[in-house]
């Protein structure tokens, strides 16, 4: 997909951008793969604010995909290649020898018409999806699983891929974009090839309306504001932070703060971490 630049016909054209959806099918979504999806504006199931920021922007559907890629050994014909708004690469409607619909993520190169499998025996081809111990090493693979069955948790955002590096005693070793380092059962099951939508990373907001769109409302620096509602606020004029290290709002360290659990049990399955450690 290409980029689309416009005219600086205003000041927010200027350095506006978007993603080019010529490709993409001019068909409405399935509506048997559609679920309502309420808005929560950030807030938990106790209805308080976990994430700052959120509220409003543009209703929407969630479409069910099929991260697990179970329905084994049976050709699967690509119907339509479509947007969706809940995540920011597009996703592919399948359609199954049996007549079953299913939307999975749509990999880089996939085109109409196209088939995909799944299962022990598929070729190695962006679409297919087999079990780790089945893919030859240095193979690109994105919507991979971590636990065996559970469906696929990595590598699914767009222009993404994960590349397989080894496989030993029942562990596949896999780069991950981040550049961490880890193992997952061989057993796992991932799809070739890399994310669709690679552009992405290059689209340019340009103007505040679309981050409102988006769902995103505006964001006020600690500074300027008052210090019964920041530890940062206060001052006269622009004042340091006055203590280690900038924090939250509520005094906790805003940088390199260590929130991982060291009783994760993936811990161990971790080979080298992004950071390098």
């Amino acid at each position: 997909m290409a980029i689309i630049n416009y005219k600086p016909t205003t000041n927010a054209r200027r350095n506006m951008s978007t993603t080019d959806f010529s490709a993409l099918s001019k068909t409405g979504p399935e509506k048997s793969l559609l679920a309502p999806k309420n808005k929560a504006a950030g807030r938990n199931s106790y209805g308080r604010i976990t994430v700052r920021h959120r509220g409003g922007g543009n209703r929407k559907k969630y479409r069910v995909i099929d991260f697990k890629r179970q329905k084994n050994d049976m050709a699967a014909t690509v119907l339509t290649l479509e947007y969706d708004p809940n995540r920011s690469a597009f996703i592919a409607l399948v359609q199954y020898e049996d007549g079953e619909k299913r939307y999975i993520i749509a990999p880089n190169g996939l085109k109409v018409g196209d088939q995909v499998f799944s299962g022990k025996d598929a070729d190695i081809k962006p679409g297919n999806a087999l079990p780790l111990a089945n893919i030859p090493t240095g193979t690109f693979v994105h919507n991979v699983e971590l636990y065996p069955g559970k469906g696929a948790q990595l590598a699914r955002a767009a222009g993404i891929m994960a590349q397989l590096m080894a496989k030993e005693n029942g562990m596949a070793l896999l780069r991950l974009p981040s550049g961490e380092l880890r193992n997952v059962p061989d057993a796992c099951m991932a799809t070739v090839g890399q994310v669709s939508n690679i552009d992405h990373e290059n689209v340019k907001i340009g103007k505040a309306g679309r981050k409102r769109n988006m769902g995103w409302r505006p964001t006020v620096r600690g500074s300027v504001m008052n210090p019964n509602d920041h530890p940062h606020g206060g001052g006269e004029g622009k004042s340091p932070v006055g203590r280690p290290g900038p924090v939250t709002p509520w005094g906790k360290p805003a940088l390199g703060y260590k929130t991982r659990s060291k009783k994760k049990a993936s811990n161990k399955f971790i080979v080298k971490r992004r950071n390098g450690k």
